[in-house]
């Protein structure tokens, strides 16, 4: 029995051929370039033909712009086979372009086509609903697809709904399938929103999604429609005319649901945010009224105060103005006696004079005297009878 050699062993024997295989060196290969891409410089790509596919590895990073999907070359290099990831590449040192391969020559012909007739239009995009409850797919039901999609849907939000639709994504009359599927789908008031979905591949394994039958189908479409057609350096025409493009199937499912836990911490932060706003408006206003009382027990007391010394003014002036009444008064009151003492029969008596009384009546002039009667004489210090006696005139 052989003895058993490494994987490590093998991988560096079959190295050895390649590399020690002259006719292997600086050979130019002709094909369509198909699933390019850029990292740390260093360019990834594949060659096609009819019937096989090569990839190659390009460490020289200004070739990138003769490197484009679809477009045909002459690269110049040697194959080599990398030992740890058991894995042939074809490393390029030089890059001539040939032309385009005649599939994306028909891919751009009717790109030009739908794009003057209006079909990608930025008007007629549809916004996605607000509230998205039941997404339908448009893929195999054989794929990885469909998987992915359920499981960051479900992971995310479990309510939602998912309703399949399978079709076929590559190959014959898979077109048709597709643009059925859309065509029934937008149809169905229940849906929501549709996903068409396929993994990547090269130009030729995405071409039913380049077709004009998929592309109006998708246009007519009443149902917000997302691509999520191949990688993200995959474009097709369905990703022109659809309302969205998702660069992968999985991020389509990650843009048309919420991640719950993700809502609860945001309803979490939503209802803290409101509860520190409320707290704070409260202590605001409680501040607020604090000052207010504050401003208000202060001016009372001002008015209070203000009020007391206007009413001691008026008590002074009140005062001022009863004294100044009553000693009016006084003054007045004093006259009046003045006057009295001088009008007194007293004070008359006792200036010398007496009063002249007959038949109990005041006598004051002579030609009222009745001379045949007695009077009386009213002293200061006492009281007399007399007789009046006739004056008699010589």
């Amino acid at each position: 029995m052989t003895e058993a050699i490494s994987v490590s062993k093998l991988n560096t024997y079959i190295k050895q051929i390649f590399d020690a295989e002259e006719l292997l060196h600086n050979i130019p290969v002709v094909g369509e370039v198909f699933g390019v891409s850029l990292s740390r410089n260093v360019i990834y790509f594949s060659l096609k033909d009819e019937n096989a596919t090569l990839s190659c590895v390009c460490f020289y990073p200004n070739y990138i712009s003769l490197i484009e999907e679809g477009s045909k070359v002459i690269v110049t290099g040697s194959p080599n086979y990398y030992v740890k990831g058991g894995k042939l590449n074809f490393n390029v040192i030089k890059v001539e372009k040939v032309g385009q391969g005649k599939l994306y020559e028909e891919f751009l012909k009717l790109k030009e086509k739908l794009q003057n007739e209006g079909l990608f239009d930025i008007a007629h995009k549809k916004p996605l609903p607000k509230v998205i409850n039941r997404i339908g797919v448009i893929t195999s039901k054989e794929g990885a697809v469909i998987q992915d999609i359920k499981n960051i849907a479900w992971r995310r939000n479990p309510s939602v709904d998912i309703v399949l639709y399978n079709t076929k994504v590559q190959g014959n009359l898979a077109e048709n399938e597709i643009a059925h599927a859309i065509d029934v789908m937008g149809k169905y008031d229940k849906i929501d929103v549709i996903i068409v979905a396929r993994g990547g591949g090269s130009l030729e394994d995405l071409w039913a999604y380049n077709t004009e039958i998929v592309a109006r189908s998708a246009y007519n479409c009443p149902k917000p429609l997302i691509s999520a057609v191949g990688h993200e350096t995959d474009f097709t025409i369905i990703d022109f005319v659809s309302d969205l493009r998702a660069p992968t199937p999985s991020a389509a499912a990650e843009l048309l649901t919420y991640d719950l836990a993700d809502r609860k911490a945001e309803m979490w932060g939503i209802f803290d945010y409101f509860n520190k706003t409320a707290t704070n408006y409260i202590q605001d206003k409680f501040t607020e009224s604090k000052i207010l009382s504050l401003k208000l027990t202060n001016n009372i007391e001002k008015l209070l105060s203000q009020e007391e010394t206007d009413l001691l003014h008026k008590k002074e002036n009140l005062i001022k103005s009863l004294d100044n009444f009553i000693n009016q008064k006084y003054y007045e009151i004093g006259l009046v006696e003045t006057t009295i003492q001088k009008i007194d029969p007293t004070n008359i008596l006792k200036s010398g004079f007496a009063k002249v009384e007959q038949d109990n009546g005041s006598v004051n002039l002579l030609q009222d005297l009745n001379m045949d009667k007695d009077i009386t004489l009213t002293f200061y210090d006492g009281i007399v009878k007399a007789q009046p006696i006739k004056e008699n005139k010589k």
